[in-house]
């Protein structure tokens, strides 16, 4: 017979025979008739600690009133940007202003050739004073009945239309000098001196710069906290920081994004200010009770809700979701609490809505 089969067999006898020998044992006759009490000491180091309740400390806070803030991030835009541009064709002869430089209104900026408009000019003249000689014959004939309403109607109707053709003539003169529209700096110009230019086409592109535009998008849950008109600042990212008025905002929400463009209008007297810098609007909106407590203070709930953990008149530890209005480095600002409220200050992550505590009091200061 295969070795392992025997050794499994001898294994397999001497197990069951032990478990018989088990089973077959003689029961232990009984030597007392005394009742045997259980044990019922336990080791005192394994005894339950009655413990009492937590000790906390605690601050106690005050709501004041505080404007809210609607924070909004854009950039920097110019006012105005106008494309001036040529109102009838022609060839460059002058050009009075480089890119960078800042023209008053009115100044003169680029000149076209005038050809024979001056001769167009003098023609158009020439013949209003020969309409003007005709017209006052006419009507001198006239008021003496020698002449029909109708003879001193066309001649008045004559003189009109030289006058009108002259006044056509200085205006396509005026065209050929192009002037600045308005104060600011000239961003761009597209015309070289022999360049012919025609109606339509780009000449020069002038800024203004004062005063200057902040905008950005604003969400529709904050929309509705500021108007037209109300005061705003602009943090930017060079580190300037400006002040300004509401000057718009849409009545249409992007589509894509369900915000609204406003747009903060400053002063930049300085000329300091750039298109498309980096911004950080702040408006203050109504005055809502808050209280200033440090971030510290703020925790979390089982919930996963952002709030702070008070201490009730009976000791009882309560629970208060906030709402963080603003943060800085000296504190936050937070509102939904009672308009007194004893917050605990240290021990917060110990303890949980309904458990009772012991505390101490230090009452905040002015913030």
């Amino acid at each position: 017979m295969n070795r392992s089969v025997i050794i499994a067999t001898v294994i397999a006898v001497g197990v069951a025979g032990w478990l018989a020998s088990g089973q077959f044992k003689d029961e232990a006759p009984e030597t007392s008739t005394a009742e045997v009490k259980p044990e019922t000491d336990v080791a005192p180091a394994l005894q339950p600690k009655e413990t009492g309740p937590v000790e906390v400390q605690v601050k106690t806070y005050q709501a004041r009133p505080r404007a809210q803030e609607v924070i909004v991030r854009g950039r920097t835009e110019a006012f105005r940007t106008v494309e001036i541009k040529a109102e009838t064709p022609g060839r460059v002869v002058e050009t009075l202003v480089e890119r960078g430089q800042r023209v008053k209104k009115g100044d003169v900026l680029i000149k076209f050739a005038v050809k024979d408009r001056l001769a167009q000019l003098a023609e158009a003249e020439a013949l209003i004073r020969q309409r003007e000689i005709e017209y006052k014959a006419a009507k001198s004939l006239n008021k003496k009945g020698f002449s029909a309403a109708t003879t001193l109607a066309g001649s008045k109707a004559l003189l009109d239309s030289a006058r009108a053709k002259a006044k056509s003539v200085r205006i396509l003169l005026d065209d050929l000098v192009l002037r600045a529209p308005f104060d600011g700096i000239i961003e761009e110009r597209q015309a070289e001196i022999g360049d012919y230019i025609k109606d339509g086409n780009t000449v020069v592109t002038i800024v203004d710069e004062n005063p200057f535009l902040v905008t950005g998008q604003i969400s529709e849950l904050f929309v509705n906290r500021i108007k037209v008109g109300g005061t705003g600042t602009a943090r930017l990212v060079t580190g300037e920081e400006v002040s300004g008025t509401v000057r718009f905002i849409a009545k249409t929400s992007e589509a894509a994004t369900r915000t609204f463009r406003v747009e903060l209008l400053v002063n930049n007297d300085d000329n300091r200010l750039r298109a498309g810098v980096t911004a950080e609007m702040v408006f203050k909106t109504e005055e809502v009770m808050a209280h200033f407590i440090s971030p510290a203070v703020l925790t979390l709930n089982d919930a996963g809700e952002l709030g702070v953990r008070a201490v009730a008149d009976d000791n009882m530890v309560i629970f208060y979701p906030v709402q963080v209005l603003s943060d800085s480095a000296d504190g936050a600002w937070i509102s939904g609490l009672p308009h007194e409220s004893r917050l605990i200050t240290v021990g917060q992550e110990f303890v949980r809505a309904g458990e009772k505590v012991t505390y101490n009091t230090e009452t905040a200061g002015a913030q």
